[in-house]
């Protein structure tokens, strides 16, 4: 059976993970903002089920597969980069907004926040990291059956990941009236946002570490 102490890194990690700017927290903070919580808890809908897919994946040795055929992992690694350059560039370019900051957006129905959702979380390097990564450090063989293992980590993860970012829905609204109130402060957001955006990018796309570190 997984030990608590890996458990405990892995919710750790994973908090840390939510309170830090990235696809999944910039999507349902706009989304929520823009048409409020029920759109935004939809969207949440569309993330959880793709940490499921994630947890499926890590489940079946995925891990293995990238190890065995490194470019693959490493070419997933450089369009996470990319990805996260990109929002940090409509962060901190003239013009940008912060995810907080209060706009128009046409509203979209629950099918497409809920595919919007799930498709941001595919997406999101973060989560592909921790799955492919780091979580397989947390398995230790001698305890018992590895698929069981990544399922509770993985779990773990989800439960931490889904109720943190429904916080972040649950509050936008009234972090947006803060920011609307205090456009200095909405600038000062949006720079941290893209710097933070754009340092995670830098060390992924830099890491040469294999998908799976060596016992």
């Amino acid at each position: 059976m997984v030990s608590l102490s890996a458990i405990a890194a892995i919710a750790v990690l994973e908090a840390g993970m939510v309170l830090s700017p990235g696809p999944n927290m910039i999507y349902l903070v706009s989304r929520s903002v823009a048409q409020g919580r029920r759109a935004g808890l939809i969207s949440l809908a569309g993330v959880f089920v793709g940490f499921l897919a994630y947890l499926v994946a890590a489940t079946a040795g995925i891990s293995a597969v990238f190890a065995l055929v490194p470019e693959v992992y490493l070419a997933i690694k450089l369009a996470g980069a990319g990805y996260l350059l990109w929002l940090a560039w409509k962060a901190v370019r003239p013009g940008g907004s912060s995810a907080f900051a209060p706009r128009e957006m046409a509203p979209d129905g629950p099918a497409r926040l809920f595919g919007m959702g799930l498709l941001t979380c595919l997406l999101n390097p973060k989560i592909a990291i921790l799955y492919v990564s780091l979580l397989p450090q947390f398995v230790e063989p001698d305890r018992g059956h590895v698929a069981v293992q990544s399922l509770l980590l993985g779990l773990t993860q989800i439960l931490v990941g889904v109720a943190g970012n429904a916080v972040f829905v649950l509050m936008a609204g009234s972090a947006s009236a803060f920011f609307a109130r205090r456009p200095v402060w909405q600038r000062v957001h949006r720079y941290l946002m893209g710097t933070a955006l754009a340092a995670f990018a830098v060390r992924i796309a830099a890491d040469r570490s294999p998908a799976v570190a060596a016992p």
